[in-house]
């Protein structure tokens, strides 16, 4: 995943998107085990990559390495199969309270609006190799 930033005057949007021949399985998300206590925020400048696992995971991976999974409260339709979303902040932080909303393409529209959880600091599962 790449994120783009956009800056328009005290809000910023940014914008979420799978990058492009990246294949995976639809819905499959991967086993992670908790690393520590929930919190409710996460600082934008420190997120490096988000990968949407399914219409209601989302782990955001952070400038060292870190990795955060929000599991929203409800499925959000389409986040699953669009991968990719925006959201709109005035803070330096992506909050549990912010709302996500889907973005449809081509061409690029705005698809179902739905809030966050929090954001619980993760160690992703490796799988072993067969």
């Amino acid at each position: 995943m790449r994120t783009l930033l956009i800056a328009l005057a005290p809000i910023l949007i940014v914008t979420a998107i799978a990058a492009p021949g990246i294949a995976r399985d639809r819905n499959q998300v991967p086993e992670a085990t908790p690393a520590g206590k929930s919190e409710s925020c996460i600082q934008l400048n420190r997120i490096r990559q988000s990968h949407v696992r399914s219409d209601q995971v989302i782990d955001f991976e952070m400038q060292g390495g870190k990795i955060y999974r929000n599991t929203l409260p409800q499925s959000c339709p389409g986040l699953g199969f669009e991968e990719s979303f925006s959201y709109k902040t005035s803070l330096n932080q992506l909050c549990s309270v912010d709302i996500i909303t889907v973005l449809q393409s081509p061409p690029t529209i705005r698809g179902a609006s739905c809030g966050l959880g929090q954001f619980q600091p993760v160690t992703l599962v490796k799988k072993a190799k067969r």
